[in-house]
C-alpha cells in the first residue's frame, strides 16, 4: 500500500483466491526494486539479492526463510504452482541494475521491463490460473509499457541526484545532453525525447489491446496496471510532455475509480 500504491489497488479487484498470492508477489517486488536506493555500496545489494535467490531456493525446497513476505510467497507457489524462473529473471535484472548502467537504448530498457514488470504480469496470470500463450504477448507489452513509464516518472527524483537514465540514443538523436535533464530544461528538445520514449509506451499499450479478443477475460484482471498508464500518458499530453511539470508528481485521486470503471467494462 505504501511503496506500491497502484499495484496495491490493482490486486484488491482480483478475484478473492488470487488476491492474497498478489500482494505477496507486489511486496516482493518491492524488496530487489528498493535495494539501489537504499544502499551505499555495491557489496551490501549483491548480498541482499542473494539473500532473495537464496530464499527462493528454499522456497521451492519447502523450506522457506523466516521473514513475512517469503512465507507468504511460499504459500502462493504452493497454492498456485508459480514457474520459479520468473522469480530468478526479476532478481538477476535487478542485480545488474545496481550498477547504476545508463540505457544505451529503447530496446535496453524494454529487456529490463521484460525481465522485472512482465515477469511479474506473467506470475500474476498464473496466480489467475491463466496459461496461455495470448495473454503472455499482452503482457509483455504491458510490462514493457510500464517500464517505460515507470523511467520517465523517475526522472525528475534521479535528476535531483544528477542521474538519467533516458535511452541514450534517443537523446543523442535529439542533440541533448544529460546535463539539459539535470538543470530542468524545458525546451523543445528536451520534450521531443519524451515524446518519442512516452509513444513507445502507448505503442506497446496499443499492441497488447489489438488482441485482446484472442486473451481469456479470466486473464484480464492481471491488466488493470493499464488504466495508471494510461492516465500518465494522458496527463504527460496535457503538459505538453514537460517531464518536470508539479502535477505529473501527484498521486492520481481518481484513480479508483477509473480502475473500479475498467473492471466493470471487463476492459484493459
Amino acid at each position: 500500500r505504501k511503496r506500491d500504491y497502484e499495484g496495491f489497488l490493482c490486486s484488491l479487484l482480483l478475484p478473492a483466491e488470487s488476491r492474497t498470492s498478489a500482494f505477496a508477489l507486489r511486496a516482493f517486488n518491492m524488496y530487489p526494486f528498493q535495494i539501489k536506493d537504499s544502499i551505499t555500496q555495491k557489496t551490501t545489494g549483491l548480498m541482499r539479492m542473494q539473500f532473495w535467490r537464496d530464499a527462493v531456493e528454499d522456497i521451492y525446497s519447502d523450506n522457506p526463510p523466516h521473514q513475512p513476505v517469503a512465507t507468504e510467497l511460499w504459500r502462493a507457489v504452493k497454492r498456485h504452482n508459480l514457474t520459479k524462473m520468473w522469480f530468478m529473471k526479476i532478481i538477476d535484472e535487478r542485480e545488474k541494475n545496481l550498477d547504476d548502467r545508463v540505457y544505451r537504448n529503447i530496446q535496453e530498457l524494454e529487456t529490463y521491463a521484460e525481465n522485472t514488470q512482465s515477469a511479474l504480469l506473467y506470475l500474476t496470470l498464473e496466480t489467475l490460473g491463466v496459461r496461455d500463450i495470448h495473454a503472455d504477448h499482452a503482457a509483455s507489452h504491458i510490462g514493457k509499457a510500464q517500464g517505460i513509464v515507470t523511467c520517465l516518472r523517475a526522472t525528475p527524483y534521479h535528476c535531483t541526484r544528477r542521474k538519467v537514465f533516458l535511452p541514450m540514443d534517443i537523446c543523442m538523436l535529439h542533440g541533448v545532453s544529460q546535463e539539459d535533464f539535470i538543470r530542468g530544461k524545458q525546451e523543445k528538445n528536451v520534450r521531443d525525447v519524451i515524446y518519442d520514449i512516452a509513444s513507445q509506451a502507448h505503442i506497446h499499450l496499443e499492441h497488447a489491446r489489438s488482441f485482446s479478443k484472442k486473451v481469456p477475460v479470466k486473464a484480464y484482471p492481471a491488466f488493470f496496471c493499464t488504466v495508471a498508464l494510461d492516465d500518465y500518458l494522458y496527463n504527460m499530453r496535457k503538459v505538453d510532455f514537460n517531464i518536470f511539470h508539479p502535477s505529473l508528481q501527484k498521486k492520481s485521486t481518481l484513480l479508483p475509480l477509473y480502475l473500479y470503471i475498467r473492471s466493470w467494462k471487463k476492459t484493459y
